[in-house]
């Protein structure tokens, strides 16, 4: 079975002496349990893996009784350390208090009792995480797959990443392209949604929140006002409920706005958005185009092609610890602007659709970037940009 690269750092850090509560993050069908399943096989240490996926969520107690079952476990068999495994732990009410009472009387009482938490809406467990458990935990954060990791587990190539995505679970239906868009749909999207958003947040327009997913979908790599976009709703709402939404979707791992660089934060929060999935697979379940059909109309395949390097970047900002912008000026406009640690980077892409790089160069002289290139087109391969890490540009 394939092995991500996340593999070795979570082995590591529990074969390492006690020190932090290990907390894995990430968006829903990306490999978590199964990452944590494939090092359990392979470490020396007894453990005790649990899920709170069917617990109700009022009973905190819940975490209580599996941690206690774990030390008498440690006790009966004379362990000199023992690993608590809990997956889907931000469904629980007040989990983190639970966690930071039980973590910190091991610590009092010497119990070598290590702990790893999985979880999947970045929201509750960063409020849990922040709110409770300040100093006592390490997170490891877990993004969709990148076209290296599906082309080494699958053998895909550049196109069909581009369209299909990076769920390793949807490997096998791309060649019944209706089973695949049925899954993404049902199995990935709604599950999402209905777990990670709604079930835990309250949400008084859950059909609104659903039709401001799609079309954000759908207008992946463009730029889109929430007016324009109110416009084509069909239950009323607001430009605040909107953006409320589109935030909930962003810490899900599902859909990003991107902000206009300015330069300046105030001008920068005000602007229209840009809209940027976090996998391809839930741009290309609301295509009416097939693969095939997309593959060969260019205009079609310059905006897959422009989206999927836009997921390339937003998937890596949590972890390269950096953000993402675009960047518009009159007719002037640069895909994508990444900053970390107050340097630019400038990335345009093209696929043949646009002959002149006149936006890098205006950019360039207003902003003086680190760095300003071209991804496709006269510029850097498709391929290897996809492959490349983009804390390196840097």
């Amino acid at each position: 079975m394939y092995k991500r690269a996340y593999f070795q750092s979570v082995k590591e850090r529990i074969e390492e002496p006690r020190m932090f509560i290990q907390v894995i993050a990430g968006p829903r069908q990306v490999g978590k349990s199964t990452l944590v399943s494939q090092v359990l096989q392979e470490i020396s240490i007894s453990y005790t893996s649990v899920s709170a996926d069917d617990v109700p969520t009022a009973d905190a107690g819940w975490i209580s009784d599996i941690w206690e079952s774990a030390r008498i476990a440690q006790k009966l068999k004379k362990e000199k350390e023992h690993l608590l495994v809990i997956d889907e732990i931000q469904k629980l009410d007040n989990w983190s208090e639970t966690v930071k009472k039980e973590w910190d009387k091991d610590s009092r009482e010497n119990n070598n009792i290590k702990v790893i938490l999985l979880g999947s809406s970045r929201l509750l467990l960063k409020k849990g995480l922040t709110e409770s458990l300040a100093g006592r935990f390490e997170i490891i954060r877990m993004g969709h797959w990148a076209y290296e990791e599906m082309q080494e587990a699958f053998g895909w190539d550049i196109n069909q990443y581009v369209y299909f995505g990076g769920y390793p679970g949807t490997a096998r239906l791309i060649k019944d392209e209706e089973r695949w868009r049925i899954y993404v749909k049902d199995a990935l999207i709604e599950t999402t949604i209905s777990k990670d958003v709604l079930m835990l947040t309250q949400i008084n327009k859950p059909a609104l929140l659903r039709q401001v997913f799609e079309l954000g979908c759908m207008y992946s790599g463009q730029i889109l006002s929430l007016t324009k976009m109110l416009g084509q709703l069909q239950d009323a709402g607001n430009t605040t409920t909107i953006s409320n939404y589109l935030n909930l979707l962003d810490e899900c791992g599902l859909l990003a706005s991107l902000s206009k660089y300015a330069g300046d934060e105030a001008r920068t929060r005000a602007s229209v958005p840009k809209f940027q999935v976090y996998n391809s697979a839930l741009m290309n379940a609301y295509n009416p185009l097939r693969f095939k059909a997309a593959r060969t109309d260019t205009k079609e395949w310059g905006r897959l092609f422009e989206s999927a390097v836009g997921a390339h970047l937003v998937n890596g900002a949590d972890k390269g610890n950096y953000e993402v912008f675009y960047w518009r000026e009159g007719n002037e406009e640069v895909d994508y602007i990444i900053k970390k640690d107050g340097k630019l980077v400038a990335i345009e892409v093209k696929s043949g659709r646009r002959s002149t790089n006149s936006s890098l160069s205006r950019f360039r002289e207003t902003f003086h970037p680190h760095l300003a290139f071209v991804v496709g087109t006269n510029g850097m391969g498709m391929e290897d940009f996809l492959k490349s890490d983009v804390t390196q540009l840097f």
